[in-house]
């Protein structure tokens, strides 16, 4: 059977509509929405330089929202069986009916209001095609890589692809169709190890062997890591490291979240925050974003200009947030019912024109950081951030990375570190462990506060 067959088709759909509007009009309920998403994921893992995994795994759901007497509930099925459809339905209006009135619900979104997602194409053939044998070939180079410096290599590579569809019985439809690779490293020395991790829509773009290169170069330049005392020093974060830390912060650019005061933007916006040398927007287009290009309730996603210039400028709404304000959803919502309102998941963090080479070069003294990890927060409204560095954090001396040193902890204001950056990368599309994927450069900033040594 070919790889390459669709997970779900448009007709599926359509027909899992009809089943749940069916279910409902017979409990007398019109408004129905349902929410559609399959996914098919192939998993080569590694570790001790040998394959030792192989798994192929395909999920499906169906999920059934109703809206009666300013009520609203889902249930969800993993099938397309018509009954159990049917089943998910009338446990969603049971749930619906349980519950208390929301006087702020919206009624379901209108094709009229929902606008014209922006056309974008995520799905490669090859990507989706790729076979287990395909897989294991580029990771015995890497693993042949890291072999031939004396390490062990350990990671994962994967590909898939995705289907996501939201529909109801307004006449809104919108379907999204996509494909994934993704390639994570690890490469082992005695006292050191280096990392990299790529992901991407197209697995043409993942050269698994010079990523594997990478990840040995890191943990061989890093070996016997000297021990340097905690403080403020200046620091060059590879795109994986601001992905993970600045990655933080975008939960807060919510309408909803400022309405309730969680967010470090109550009462900021409009304010020069960061650096003037920082944007941020929101651009589902961006030819390296992913993800559909409408959201939970099947509006369209606008572009969102976050930070203009180190200025707080705009935020996301959601349909629930827009009507309270008097304000237009801009197509960020999450699927309701949801507490969370909004977000916006398309970042770009716009870059500047200094490589990391350079960077380096111009640093007097300094830590250069591969990446972050078990990152929390301390602080909500400074979104001050504590974790830890790993798998390559080297001393910067004289333009030059000197040697590595043991990795340290950090205590430090996501808000005071794009104030104080004063050299940026091209901006790449990044992938790390500790948040979505985004498009962000590296960076150069001052006075990072490192608070403790680790012992390794």
């Amino acid at each position: 059977m070919s790889q390459t067959a669709e997970l779900v088709s448009e007709r599926q759909c359509r027909e899992a509509l009809d089943a749940a509007i069916g279910a409902a009009r017979g409990s007398g309920v019109a408004e129905v929405e349902v929410l559609i998403g399959a996914e098919r994921e192939a998993l080569t893992r590694f570790a001790n330089n040998t394959i030792h995994q192989n798994v192929e795994a395909i999920e499906h759901h169906v999920s059934v929202r109703v809206i009666t007497d300013q009520r609203t509930a889902r249930a969800t099925t993993s099938s397309f069986d018509q009954g159990a459809i049917a089943r998910a339905t009338t446990q969603a209006i049971a749930l619906a009916r349980a519950s208390a009135p929301d006087p702020g619900l919206c009624p379901l979104l209108e094709p009229s209001e929902a606008g014209t997602p922006p056309a974008v194409n995520r799905f490669d053939e090859a990507t989706a095609a790729a076979t287990p044998h395909s897989r294991a070939e580029a990771v015995q180079r890497a693993i042949d890589a890291v072999r031939s410096a004396g390490q062990t290599a350990a990671g994962i590579y994967s590909n898939g692809e995705s289907f996501e569809a939201i529909l109801n019985s307004a006449g809104v439809a919108a379907f999204h169709r996509q494909t994934s690779a993704v390639f994570s490293i690890t490469a082992l020395a005695e006292d050191s190890s280096g990392w990299a991790k790529v992901s991407s829509t197209s697995s043409k773009d993942v050269d698994a062997e010079f990523l594997a290169r990478q990840a040995a170069d890191k943990a061989r330049r890093s070996r016997h890591p000297r021990e340097i005392p905690p403080g403020r020093y200046t620091v060059i974060l590879s795109p994986a490291a601001v992905l993970d830390l600045a990655g933080q912060i975008f939960a807060d650019f919510s309408a909803t979240a400022i309405a309730d005061d969680r967010s470090f933007l109550s009462g900021r916006m409009g304010e020069a925050l960061f650096g003037e040398n920082i944007s941020i927007t929101d651009d589902v287009t961006h030819p390296l974003q992913s993800g559909p290009a409408f959201d939970g309730e099947g509006a369209a996603r606008s572009r969102l200009s976050l930070v203009e210039r180190g200025v707080a400028k705009e935020v996301a709404y959601g349909r629930t947030a827009a009507r309270r304000e008097g304000r237009t959803a801009t197509g960020h919502g999450f699927p309701q019912p949801s507490d969370a309102g909004e977000m916006p998941v398309n970042i770009v963090i716009a870059g500047g024109g200094t490589s990391i080479e350079d960077m380096i070069a111009s640093t007097r003294r300094g830590i250069f950081v591969t990446r972050l990890w078990y990152i929390r927060e301390v602080d909500p409204y400074e979104k001050i951030m504590t974790g830890m560095t790993r798998d390559g954090t080297f001393w910067v001396e004289n333009g030059e990375m000197q040697y590595g040193i043991r990795n340290l902890r950090f205590n430090q204001s996501v808000v005071e570190l794009l104030r104080n950056v004063d050299a940026l990368s091209p901006a790449v599309r990044a992938s790390g462990e500790e948040s979505f994927d985004m498009v962000v450069p590296a960076m150069r900033a001052n006075e990072f506060e490192f608070s403790e040594v680790t012992r390794y």
